[in-house]
């Protein structure tokens, strides 16, 4: 299953509309109270968040999970070492959205 961040933009979830900037600041602040688990990972030379994310969740089209919830603007600049925050339950963060 996938979840585009684009796909809620406009839609409505209980009255509210959800854009994908809520979405990131959603996953950001769940990291940061601690109630999204995350595995901390450390990227390496060639590796992409795209790749990641296929390789975790089976569709590359959701690194924009791991990339707000690491606090990352623009995945393609991340150099090798940046660390990630890898999000473990995607159903979570679909309840986020």
């Amino acid at each position: 299953m996938s979840i585009s961040r684009y796909k809620n933009d406009g839609v409505t979830k209980g009255g509210e509309i959800l854009q994908t900037g809520r979405a990131v600041m959603r996953i950001r602040a769940a990291v940061k109270d601690g109630s999204l688990v995350c595995r901390v990972a450390i990227l390496r030379e060639g590796e992409r968040l795209d790749v990641i994310a296929g390789q975790v969740y089976g569709d590359g089209r959701l690194w924009w999970v791991i990339a707000a919830a690491s606090n990352i603007g623009w995945w393609l600049q991340c150099p090798p070492g940046t660390h990630l925050r890898v999000p473990i339950d995607l159903g979570h963060v679909m309840g986020l959205l």
